[in-house]
């Protein structure tokens, strides 16, 4: 048996792994397009180390018997004769997993801005990023805020443009986005709202209303696309993603996808997810799903941010409709939740110093993942102890 990947980030890597532990014995081949050993994404709009991180030791790979090839080009792939074709030659497998991930979000209009997706581009950022410079962000999503509060610590002068009247407005409620803005505010970053950008390139910013403003570096931080060109040409069904069933398989029976390039059903929804425990959950799903198992991907949406000493996470989906629900924490943090209409615990969002909220968030992701029934008012109760809600389950 034959097995290829196409894609070496996180859910790829993943993926070959969880084949190996679940005692798969035949051949494996992971193709990546960057040169780079597999690394982890998340820590480059964090200005830390500029050498990227591992995902996984170079050794680690011979030993497992996994074929790691760098720097290949994916031309195409023929499901008919079960073939994929790089540079010129041809593999040929029993199953494919398409892990091609997502890039960053391009506009006309935004020609020549500096994004981040890649460790090539965190190393031409990074340092322009620097005390004294003045930076502007388009987006006030993940990363540009995270962006943001990496400028802001360096000593860079920030400026953030949010099309919206809120930041983060496509991942958390009012209640814990409001409190990130007045933080970077106190931090000194002037966050504009409201703001709608016409045009902008590498020094400049014009917004709707004829205003130009000039910068020694220039940001879009507005979303990403998910690499599905190859699975288009390919004939697989694609819509937002690579669609997938339920065990993460392709419109191809001999093709899976996951990580950020697919779109999976999810409960009653279909999704598709950006962050690393989803790659790393759909990746072992996958491989489960590659030889032979039928379970339904059931892993709970769940995303973090660091930015100063703040740690904002997030478990579930937060539906505009329902009510929001507050728990009381120490004075520096917040914990918000919500019930869907069946009376489960549908999602919540904390926003704390460091690991302050941990321990009551991990409660809160238990409950939600096992859909138990429980009243508001003993969630917001803080003389309730959260793990009791558990144990009474």
């Amino acid at each position: 048996m034959y097995f290829v990947i196409i894609g070496a980030g996180e859910c790829g890597v993943r993926a070959a792994f969880a084949l190996r532990e679940t005692g798969f014995d035949g051949d494996i081949t992971i193709l990546g397009a960057e040169q780079l050993l597999p690394y982890e994404r998340p820590p480059l709009s964090k200005g830390g180390n500029p050498e990227p991180k591992a995902i996984r030791a170079a050794t680690d790979y011979a030993a497992a018997r996994i074929d790691l090839r760098l720097g290949v080009a994916v031309e195409a792939i023929h499901p008919t004769d079960r073939q994929v074709q790089i540079d010129g030659a041809v593999l040929t497998y029993d199953k494919l997993l398409m892990a091609t991930g997502a890039r960053a979000r391009v506009e006309p209009a935004f020609a020549g801005c500096h994004t981040l997706r890649t460790s090539r581009d965190a190393a031409e950022l990074m340092p322009r990023l620097a005390h004294g410079q003045r930076v502007g962000i388009i987006g006030a999503g993940f990363i540009g805020l995270e962006l943001a509060a990496t400028a802001r610590t360096a000593g860079a002068e920030v400026s953030v443009f949010q099309v919206g009247p809120q930041v983060l407005a496509r991942s958390v409620p009012r209640q814990i986005a409001d409190l990130v803005a007045e933080r970077h505010q106190a931090e000194g970053v002037r966050l504009h709202l409201d703001a709608s950008v016409a045009a902008a390139d590498a020094t400049s910013i014009t917004l709707a209303n004829g205003e130009r403003q000039t910068f020694d570096t220039v940001i879009a931080g507005i979303g990403s696309v998910p690499n599905v060109e190859l699975a288009q040409r390919a004939g697989l069904r694609v819509e937002n993603g690579v669609t997938v069933d339920h065990c993460l398989r392709t419109s191809d029976p001999h093709v899976f996808a996951a990580g950020d390039c697919c779109n999976f059903p999810w409960r009653s929804n279909r999704l598709r997810l950006e962050s690393w425990r989803a790659a790393q959950d759909q990746g072992a799903h996958a491989a489960a799903g590659m030889l032979g198992a039928d379970t339904a991907y059931d892993a709970l949406p769940w995303f973090w941010s660091d930015q100063y000493d703040l740690t904002l996470q997030i478990a579930g989906l937060f539906d505009p409709g329902l009510p929001i629900h507050e728990r009381r924490t120490e004075p520096s943090g917040r914990l918000i939740f919500q019930c869907g209409e069946d009376g489960g615990l549908a999602a919540a969002a904390g926003l704390g110093i460091g690991n302050a909220l941990a321990k009551d968030f991990r409660v809160l992701e238990k409950l939600i993942e096992r859909r138990i029934h429980v009243l508001p008012a003993s969630i917001s109760d803080p003389t309730v102890v959260l793990k009791n809600l558990l144990r009474a389950s």
